[in-house]
């Protein structure tokens, strides 16, 4: 790959963005035990909905809260529909396991987090300072789909956690036939769905009991 090759005025936005994380630090607090409780701790996946809407406002600011997240060299391959009319939810439903159908045809809005596995046909806008960024991907398509795939998920991950920040819900799923969902979604073109996340305001009589999680010493090691 090629040697970055920064202009004067990219090297200009260097320091004004080291600039800025400093006095990020310094300005920023840290999160409140209630918002870590909120987005992670304390928070549930939902199975039920209530019927208050989502709307565009709300779901542009969830995506450019997102697309802010970071990702190895800013490949930004994950793609969102979001999906809430009744004929994208019926086009959807074909998609579903049973046991989906009914929480995802309830929910206001499901978003269908895909990812571009040609992505790099955009890294001389999100990359502009390494030129041969794009054909290090174009050249290696083992390289470009593992990328893709992780870094799709990543986002999909920051997109669920903003989503809680805002005050929504989510309900997170994997029970989906992805090559049906493909076909329907994403014909003719090199995205690959990957998970779908419902989101709404729950209806909290449909949560079950917390199930347990590992503990540090079960899965973590300091080495």
């Amino acid at each position: 790959m090629s040697s970055p090759q920064f202009t004067t005025e990219q090297l200009q936005e260097i320091s004004q963005a080291q600039e800025a994380a400093i006095q990020l630090k310094l300005d920023a607090e840290l999160l409140s035990e209630n918002a870590l409780d909120l987005i992670i701790r304390q928070a549930r996946s939902h199975n039920g909905w209530s019927d208050k809407p989502v709307d565009d406002a709300l779901l542009k600011k969830l995506y450019n809260i997102v697309k802010m997240g970071s990702t190895s060299m800013n490949t930004c391959p994950a793609r969102f529909v979001f999906i809430r009319s009744d004929d994208a939810k019926q086009k959807l439903k074909k998609c579903l396991a049973p046991g989906n159908v009914d929480k995802v045809l309830a929910a206001p809005v499901t978003v269908l987090i895909g990812h571009d596995n040609a992505f790099h046909q955009h890294m001389p806008k999100l990359f502009a300072h390494n030129p041969g960024a794009q054909a290090m991907f174009a050249n290696n398509e083992i390289a470009a789909k593992t990328t893709a795939f992780r870094n799709g998920t990543i986002q999909g991950a920051y997109l669920m956690i903003a989503a809680r920040a805002l005050g929504l819900d989510i309900g997170p799923m994997s029970g989906f036939n992805n090559a049906v969902c493909d076909d329907t979604f994403f014909a003719d073109t090199d995205i690959k769905s990957n998970f779908l996340c419902s989101l709404g305001y729950g209806d909290t009589s449909k949560i079950f009991q917390r199930l347990p999680r590992f503990d540090f010493d079960e899965v973590c090691s300091l080495i």
